[in-house]
């Protein structure tokens, strides 16, 4: 095995000699510039992993072009497999249905769509997804302690919007000594 210096030079030679035109080789036989950089990457990836096994000189580019056939169909049968999911998943959510606001809801739905994004999501994601503080912080990419300042935050906006939409109403009192199945 070649010292890593030696390896390294070797494999900048053989993409300095050969990116132009396996470049062009994929370019022709892909949708859009995007997935033949994708291809090229994958290419010269497996080419660096496996250097040992690239074949010297004029056999080099011939080597290099079957390793590129190979990630592109590869890459076509993944962009098979990913419309066909899409499809699927399309065909299963037209089949339900689209679910109708209940009119006593409306006014709930209204003030929530009158928030700002931000506050929509920190709501849903405790209303409607029933995560905690700990995990809405996963989902942020924040910490626990700024999910709870921005909840309470979009609380009060919350009730204000109700408010102003004449939506607001009175949350049941918690019957202190009762619990869940005894009779009230």
């Amino acid at each position: 095995m070649p010292p890593p210096d030696e390896k390294r030079r070797r494999f900048e030679a053989m993409y300095a000699a050969n990116h132009d035109p396996v470049l062009g080789y994929v370019l022709r036989r892909t949708a859009d510039a995007h997935d033949a950089a994708d291809v090229l990457a994958e290419t010269f990836l497996t080419a660096w992993r496996r250097l040992d096994d690239v074949p010297p000189d004029d056999q080099t580019r011939p080597w290099l072009y079957g390793v590129a056939r190979r990630v592109l169909a590869n890459h076509r049968r993944g962009e098979r497999r990913r419309l066909a999911l899409g499809d699927r998943l399309r065909a299963d959510l037209a089949d339900r249905p689209a679910g109708e606001v209940p009119a006593d809801l409306r006014p709930i739905m209204e003030a929530l769509d009158g928030l700002p994004e931000r506050d929509r999501e920190l709501l849903t994601l405790v209303g409607w997804e029933d995560l905690d503080a700990g995990q809405i912080a996963t989902v942020l990419g924040c910490s626990r302690n700024a999910v709870r300042v921005r909840l309470h935050r979009a609380r009060r906006r919350f009730t204000r919007e109700l408010e102003r939409r004449g939506a607001l109403f009175e949350m049941p009192a918690p019957q202190v000594g009762v619990t869940e199945g005894d009779p009230a």
